[in-house]
């Protein structure tokens, strides 16, 4: 994957990614390590993070079983990583999750499940790494994943929810935390051709995605990865308290988008548009 970024910018830095067993955590695991850095990836099963770091160049990578919803966990785990490695320069707040469902059909238990996870958990997870590793080392960088559109979500009510909190959580601890020289962002993709999505979801609501995108066409992980190893490098050590939306412009789309024929002069239909296909 490594075609963008110079072979050994991240040299030397500590990260660490949530949800690193697959999908977008599995895919920057793979490019940070791949630009030097050591990774540790974090989830709650040991095998699917055993596999992320089996694809990592030289074994710069090392697998937690952490659940980021127990704070004991979590904190014994950050205190590893500080442990073997004495530093952490990067936290990847990818960890997340939701089920498809009508607001009135949600449980509180299912709501509070949701949000624990999503919206707890990055907290929990972001408020360790800061006062254990980054406020006293001077310094460091945050990046949660969240999601769009920003307008709401039918279906998600719990997971919007949830990731509007951590963009404003990013927002807030941005100007807070800014004294201590730590920069935190989110990055809000639009509907990412993982194999979860493809494979988890209703076969309707997969089949018609492409469709809500102005681009026609589903982002890909790398296209996620590739933001967070920007932010990561020195080019983004002045960004901080921004939520960078990755979507094909679904977050400003308002209705049917595109029209199936442009109209002419006389209003009538000209030529059939040919819709852009791939990556």
């Amino acid at each position: 994957m490594n075609e963008i970024f110079r072979d050994g910018l991240l040299d030397g830095q500590v990260a660490i990614v949530t949800g690193g067993g697959s999908g977008i955590g599995r895919v920057t695991a793979i490019e940070l390590a791949s630009l030097g850095a050591h990774v540790v990836v974090f989830g709650r099963r040991e095998e699917p993070l055993t596999e992320t770091c089996a694809l990592v160049p030289s074994g710069r990578c090392e697998a937690v079983v952490c659940d980021i919803r127990e704070e004991d966990e979590v904190d014994a785990a950050v205190d590893g990583v500080l442990a073997r490695h004495g530093r952490i320069d990067l936290l990847v707040n990818n960890a997340g999750g939701q089920f498809l469902t009508p607001a009135e059909l949600i449980t509180p238990k299912g709501f509070r499940t949701v949000i624990r996870l999503n919206l707890e958990g990055t907290w929990l997870m972001t408020h360790a790494v800061a006062t254990k590793a980054m406020i006293p080392g001077g310094g460091g960088k945050v990046v949660s994943i969240t999601m769009t559109p920003h307008t709401g979500l039918p279906g998600m009510t719990h997971s919007s929810a949830s990731r509007a909190g951590i963009e404003s959580l990013m927002k807030t601890l941005s100007i807070e935390w800014a004294r201590f020289d730590i920069r935190l962002n989110a990055i809000a993709p639009g509907i990412v051709g993982t194999d979860t999505f493809l494979t988890k979801y209703p076969s309707q609501f997969v089949e018609g995605a492409a469709e809500t995108v102005p681009l026609q066409r589903l982002g890909t992980p790398e296209q996620i990865a590739w933001m967070v190893c920007q932010l990561a490098s020195p080019a983004g050590d002045y960004t901080t308290g921004s939520v960078i939306t990755i979507d094909g412009a679904r977050d400003n789309h308002i209705g049917a988008w595109p029209p199936e024929r442009e109209l002419g002069p006389d209003g009538k239909p000209a030529q059939e548009v040919r819709r852009p296909r791939g990556r």
